[in-house]
């Protein structure tokens, strides 16, 4: 099941990291699909905010992954953009992250193959200057998205 949420303004996409917060956990896997400038980096900043981390939230385009904690579990920020092969994807200790945390993966197409599942996977687009996102979760995580 696929839910498509119109982001019509910011507080729209802070809406939905409050929203999604409170369901995620250590183990948690969010994939986040979408064009420059889509709202992927403000989605986790949003989502950072209320699961507790007190650090500024920025990209990790350019050092490839960010880690912050949020009480007793850490948030990994993850931007594949600039991986070329999965040797460097795997050089970067991905399983140890997917398990003690909650993952987030900006560009994950080159890790897909080697995620065990993803909580959610969501994709953010626009049209002009509609803004939307497209919520795909797992079976354990569809009755929160109805």
């Amino acid at each position: 099941m696929t839910k498509r949420i119109d982001l019509n303004t910011e507080q729209d996409t802070i809406d939905l990291a409050h929203y999604i917060a409170p369901l995620l956990g250590p183990g948690s896997v969010l994939t986040l699909y979408g064009d420059l400038g889509s709202g992927k980096t403000f989605f986790v900043k949003a989502l950072g905010a209320f699961l507790g981390v007190q650090e500024e939230i920025d990209s990790p385009s350019f050092v490839i992954f960010k880690e912050y904690h949020c009480g007793r579990f850490p948030l990994y920020h993850l931007d594949l953009y600039r991986l070329k092969s999965e040797d460097e994807l795997l050089d970067l200790g991905l399983f140890d992250m997917l398990e003690s945390g909650i993952t987030v993966i900006e560009w994950p197409e080159l890790a897909e193959s080697f995620l065990p599942y993803q909580s959610l996977k969501l994709k953010f687009g626009f049209e002009g200057e509609h803004r939307f996102v497209e919520i795909s979760p797992e079976a354990s995580l569809e009755e929160s998205f109805k």
